[in-house]
């Protein structure tokens, strides 16, 4: 029996994963850490850690023994400031399967400026960006939102010269972007990359709510298949990426790329884009097959709640 190690297990993602890995054929053994208990993490997983913060001096040595105790053979970071040591964790953890979407896409993914800096060389077309410290911004009205990170709570619409003035100096090491419209013509795109060479890609046209993607509707764009085969060739992606973008009139116009599983991960392995089960059938050496999936399908979020003592 293989074991999994599932990081971050107290949010969504990682628990939507642990979900679908119990949905497979194959057999595994999950176990979860995160920083805290206070959540409902230890339900999905068949055995559970705290650790410390991934900033912190004993984060990686945390994970080193939780993987020498558990005997684990496949590690999934699911947060992204575990992805900014990852080359550490890498470094001091031998022997296992790591499932990321690279180091390209890693580098990238975790900074929106280089984001925006890295697809304009692959000779892709972007907002563009600008450092908050830097110079005031190339027009208004703009996007004013934090350098790393994801999700859309903390981004901002700055409509004039007051707006900047005020969200500048609350944020002096965020940066601004141009505001791409329209606005209900955001599509977050699941991406996919096999070993050989192969990338599918699901598009989703969707809507917010609370920051995360609450209903979507499946759409095929060519213009987005495109720019979306571009990036993964590109920044050689290994596995699953999320990419978000506007469809704008003069065609899509990628804002961020998150360099893990995303919160649509659960819901799109509903529809048949199985990036987790794809990643891990890799990981022992199965071959991936695509499957068709219908446009105009439409996916919503729900949700659940447990009475844990």
């Amino acid at each position: 029996m293989k074991v999994i190690l599932i990081t971050a297990i107290g949010g969504d993602i990682a628990q939507g994963v642990a979900k679908i890995i119990r949905e497979m054929d194959q057999d595994y053994h999950l176990v979860g850490v995160d920083m805290h208990d206070e959540h409902g993490g230890g339900l999905f997983v068949d055995s559970f850690h705290v650790i410390p913060i991934a900033s912190d001096v004993m984060y990686v040595d945390s994970i080193k023994s939780i993987v020498e105790a558990e005997s684990v053979d496949i590690i999934i970071p699911m947060a992204e400031p575990e992805l900014a040591v990852l080359d550490e964790l890498q470094h001091k953890i031998k022997n296992v399967d790591w499932i990321t979407a690279g180091k390209g896409v890693i580098s990238t993914g975790l900074d929106k400026l280089i984001t925006a800096q890295t697809l304009a060389n692959l000779g892709l077309a972007v907002p563009w960006t600008t450092l908050v410290a830097n110079s005031p911004p190339q027009k208004l009205p703009c996007i004013l939102k934090s350098r790393t990170g994801s999700g859309s709570r903390a981004v901002f619409i700055l409509a004039d010269d007051e707006d900047v003035s005020y969200f500048s100096k609350r944020y002096p090491d965020a940066i601004y972007q141009e505001l791409l419209t329209p606005d209900d013509m955001e599509v977050t795109c699941a991406v996919y990359r096999t070993n050989d060479g192969r990338v599918r890609t699901l598009q989703m046209l969707r809507r917010l709510v609370g920051g995360f993607t609450g209903w979507a509707k499946i759409i095929d764009n060519e213009a987005i298949n495109s720019m979306c085969q571009a990036i993964a060739d590109g920044l050689e992606l290994q596995g699953s990426m999320n990419v978000q973008l506007r469809l704008t009139e003069e065609g899509p116009r990628v804002f961020e790329i998150n360099p893990r599983f995303s919160s649509t991960t659960l819901m799109r392995h509903q529809l048949g884009f199985s990036d987790v089960e794809w990643a891990l059938d890799e990981a022992i050496g199965k071959e991936v097959q695509f499957p068709n999936i219908k446009t105009d399908q439409v996916i919503v979020r729900i949700q659940a709640a447990a009475v844990i003592s």
